[in-house]
């Protein structure tokens, strides 16, 4: 589980973000966004089509919480 304070920073910068963008201008740092699995907070290996890291959609997927989802093995 990720800490409080760094899902904390995590969303303020993109909000930061995104009210440059909307405004037209060029954000200051626009690498410092990142995004974050919505499940456990990890911000490696995250799958954008699904929100969460690699290890969460591994889970429910196993455990058929994501029905489009299956392994290529069965």
């Amino acid at each position: 589980m990720a800490r409080k304070s760094k899902i904390a920073k995590a969303e303020k910068l993109k909000t930061k973000f995104l009210r440059a963008i909307a405004d037209w201008r060029k954000p200051k740092f626009a690498t410092k966004v990142f995004h974050m699995c919505s499940v456990c907070g990890r911000t490696r290996w995250y799958m954008g089509k699904f929100d969460m890291c690699r290890i969460c959609v591994r889970e429910k997927a196993n455990a058929w919480e994501l029905p489009w989802v299956r392994k290529s093995s069965w």
